[in-house]
């Protein structure tokens, strides 16, 4: 099971993989690790070990400190996103449509 940490922590090097222009792929390569490694990392599926870390800090250009400094703010943007993908996919089942509808204006 993913832990908190693994899964924040795999957001904040995909994102500063993405910043930097890196793909998977070719992160991965300068890293030395296998490119479906890099994704688990990335997913928080699986953690590094301390030289893969030394080398992501020093391949992104980045401190540990950003590295590790979680967001909140993008937890409940990630949070929020994921609830309306759902409410998308639910477009589709009226049942649920309608027990969705009942929640939500019990909370307003």
């Amino acid at each position: 099971m993913k832990s908190y940490i693994q899964w924040q922590l795999g957001k904040r090097i995909q994102r500063f993989r993405k910043i930097r222009g890196f793909s998977q792929e070719s992160f991965a390569e300068k890293l030395g690790i296998a490119t479906n490694t890099l994704s688990s990392i990335e997913t928080g599926n699986a953690f590094m070990t301390a030289q893969t870390l030394e080398k992501i800090v020093d391949i992104l250009g980045v401190t540990p400190a950003e590295l590790f400094t979680f967001d909140d703010y993008n937890k409940e943007d990630e949070m929020y996103n994921y609830i309306i993908s759902k409410v998308e996919f639910l477009k589709s089942d009226k049942e649920r449509l309608k027990i969705l509808y009942k929640l939500v204006t019990s909370l307003l």
